[in-house]
């Protein structure tokens, strides 16, 4: 009646071969895209030749990286999911129940990977645009989705046998009442099973991709007009685009800074510049976000990368750690629109918002946002009691502001390439790539052929986490505009804002989204109600930029708040703090935010002026 242990014949044997093989194919993945966006640009405006077949291929090779990467993440148990309900059950009661999520996990990535195999046969003979055989984008699908549903039956025999038990029994029932309702035609509509499952599977703890897909999965199933394969096809289209690569490359940006020591020379440097000040160490650590979400792009990649360096930081000078958590992520909420941000080049996609544009508008936002906490950071801090930061051996300062110097390089590949019009999102990220690559192999030679392939793997994990739960709202949004949610919704909003104005809008649209930030992962809630109310702004007249800014920085609020917000849990994660030791400065914080952010968004000005100074 135990449960299997964590090492077992069959892990040793079968389970960390295969995951060795996926993060394997991930890491060679997300190197030959890299290649071949890199080879693209090139050819196109060194040698005048552009290559036609390298988008079909980047984005065929995006796909497969996001299923491959998504099977190692699962495998390592790195999808986040909201823990807040099932943590207060009894264990007696939990056990069950998360055997019976990882039960339905299980199941939808069977179905996933059955799908995409299926549609990959059914387009044998098709060609992309370029020529390029059609089943090449679904057949590595439905192999990385095959390796994802071994890890998730990997992960249901380790239950106890008793759970096991009782999660299929409780899914045999559910099945056989659902096959009598259906034989009296009593089942209730698709539209509110697909609700119910959604809310009871995140409740359960599943994770936010897996609910997503659950969800959509459930609607097909129900409602029985549509075949299977749509839900592969529309998980794929979901991502198949060659904007999003900017994503899992913007993310290796991220890692190769700590494996090449920017990350500790930039920390090193402000520590140096600010840290003996009042409260030194809170404007350290809220311009250390500042510059580390410009570069990296990834929310979760910054705080990891900032915090592990001052969170052990307030430890050593009798700071609470709680406290110092909870900055980090009011940082982190702060740095949401701070180029090149990976929910604003989402949202950007999903609601035909210029990125460019966005990037500019999230400039002033945020800083107004970091100049709000760096003043609450000097009032209320502490005078310095002595060293803050052990790096090791003090680094002499002059070499600090070379390394400073390499990355203002980074930042001015990133924010050049874009005014000049030089390359796109994607081709600016792979170029950052490549010149950090460059830097932390020559310039610091720091980033050996180890460290690097190690980077190149967990940043192929990490994109394939953020991916799937980007491919996994795409098949829920097309099932809510089959249901004509997004028409109805535009509706009600504009009939609301027709008598109380655009204002009521604004703050409809805040609560909106800070209910499901925190909820949802960022960028699922973004993809789910982006194209929803970006349209219904425009009809009243808020510009798209404006508009987009708002929306952003408000799911950061929720993604951040206590107490279901996952970014929290994150940041708790990394700071090794319980998440009851961060509610109370975390509110305080949270409010400053908002406050800020309803600035914001009744004064246009803050976040167009830019935009309309640089051309947007």
């Amino acid at each position: 009646m135990n449960a299997v242990p964590a090492s077992d014949g069959l892990d040793r044997v079968l389970v960390r071969p295969l995951l060795a093989g996926v993060e394997a194919a991930a890491a060679l993945l997300l190197a030959a895209d890299l290649a071949v966006v890199a080879a693209s640009v090139v050819s196109r405006f060194v040698f005048n030749d552009p290559l036609e077949w390298a988008d079909d291929v980047a984005r065929g090779l995006m796909v497969a990286l996001s299923f491959f990467g998504a099977a190692a993440a699962l495998a390592h148990g790195e999808n986040v999911g909201v823990a807040f309900f099932i943590d207060r059950v009894p264990p007696r009661l939990a056990l069950p129940v998360r055997c019976f999520v990882a039960l339905l996990t299980l199941i939808t990535a069977g179905a996933v990977a059955i799908n995409a195999l299926t549609l990959g046969y059914l387009t044998t003979g098709q060609t992309t645009g370029s020529g390029l055989p059609l089943q090449w984008t679904f057949y590595p699908m439905g192999l990385g989705s095959a390796c994802m549903t071994l890890f998730a039956a990997d992960k249901f025999r380790r239950h106890a046998l008793r759970d096991i038990v009782v999660a299929v029994l409780a899914l045999a029932v559910v099945i056989g009442l659902w096959a009598g309702l259906d034989t009296i035609d009593a089942v209730p509509g698709a539209g509110l099973l697909m609700i119910a499952g959604f809310v009871l599977s995140l409740a359960g703890g599943m994770a936010i991709g897996f609910a997503l897909a659950l969800s959509a999965l459930i609607y097909i199933g129900v409602e029985g007009a549509m075949p299977g394969v749509i839900f592969a096809q529309q998980m794929a289209r979901g991502i198949d685009n060659f904007v999003l690569l900017a994503i899992p490359f913007f993310i290796l940006v991220g890692y190769l800074m700590e494996a090449n020591g920017m990350s500790v020379r930039l920390i090193e440097l402000l520590e140096r510049l600010v840290g003996r000040m009042r409260g030194g160490l809170n404007v350290v650590m809220v311009l250390s976000m500042v510059l580390f979400s410009g570069i990296s792009g990834s929310k979760m990649a910054d705080v990891a990368a900032v915090g592990s360096v001052l969170i052990p930081a307030a430890r050593r000078t009798k700071q609470n750690p709680g406290e110092a958590v909870a900055l980090l992520a009011a940082s982190a909420v702060m740095a949401e629109t701070i180029p090149p941000c990976i929910n604003l080049i989402i949202l950007g996609f999903v609601a035909n918002i210029s990125i460019g544009g966005l990037f500019m508008a999230g400039l002033l936002p945020a800083a107004l946002m970091a100049l709000a906490l760096i003043a609450v950071a000097v009032i209320f801090g502490a005078p310095p009691q002595g060293p803050a930061i052990a790096t090791g051996a003090a680094t002499p300062i002059g070499a600090l502001w070379g390394g400073a110097g390499v990355t203002i390089g980074l930042i001015a590949i990133i924010f050049g390439g874009f005014k000049s019009g030089f390359a796109t999102a994607t081709e600016i990220s792979a170029f950052a790539a490549l010149y950090a690559l460059v830097v932390g192999g020559v310039v610091f030679r720091e980033l050996g052929p180890r460290a690097a392939a190690r980077s190149f793997v967990e940043a192929a994990n990490r994109s394939g986490l953020v991916l799937f739960i980007v491919a996994a709202a795409q098949s829920l949004a097309f099932v809510l505009t089959l249901q004509q949610v997004p028409h109805a919704l535009a509706e009600v909003l504009i009939a609301l804002s027709r008598d109380g104005g655009t204002w009521l809008f604004l703050l409809l649209s805040i609560a909106i989204l800070i209910v499901m930030g925190s909820v949802l992962e960022g960028a699922a809630a973004l993809i789910i109600f982006g194209p929803l109310l970006v349209p219904v702004a425009a009809q009243l007249g808020i510009p798209s930029l404006h508009y987009g800014v708002v929306l952003v920085i408000a799911m950061g609020i929720g993604l951040f708040a206590p107490p279901l917000g996952l970014g929290l849990y994150g940041a708790c994660l990394i700071g090794n703090v319980p998440i009851e030791a961060t509610v109370r400065p975390m509110m305080g914080y949270l409010g400053l935010l908002l406050l800020c952010l309803l600035a914001i968004a009744f004064v246009p000005q803050i976040t167009l002026w830019l935009p309309r100074l640089a051309g947007y």
